[in-house]
């Protein structure tokens, strides 16, 4: 026999919000180094799911661009290498 799910405690919800606004931090900085670099990703966003629940390492979603982003971003990344 299986039980139930537990909803989480207020600890965790603290957690999980943290989690969530460090992310919303990381993608905002991320945002603005690439406009400052000429780059603009539209769809750059938190996934949501890599903050809730068990998952406790969040992700930032890049998204997709059209060809000609994609050509500067990779551009922008060989003069960062150099």
């Amino acid at each position: 026999m299986s039980t139930a799910p537990q909803p989480p405690t207020s600890a965790e919800r603290l957690a999980t919000a943290e989690r969530v606004r460090t992310a919303e931090q990381v993608v905002n900085e991320v945002r603005e180094a690439m406009t400052a670099a000429g780059v603009i990703l539209p769809s750059l966003r938190i996934d949501l799911a890599s903050c809730s629940g068990d998952a406790k390492r969040p992700l930032i979603e890049l998204g997709r661009c059209n060809l000609d982003m994609a050509r500067k971003l990779a551009s922008v990344l060989r003069g960062c290498a150099r």
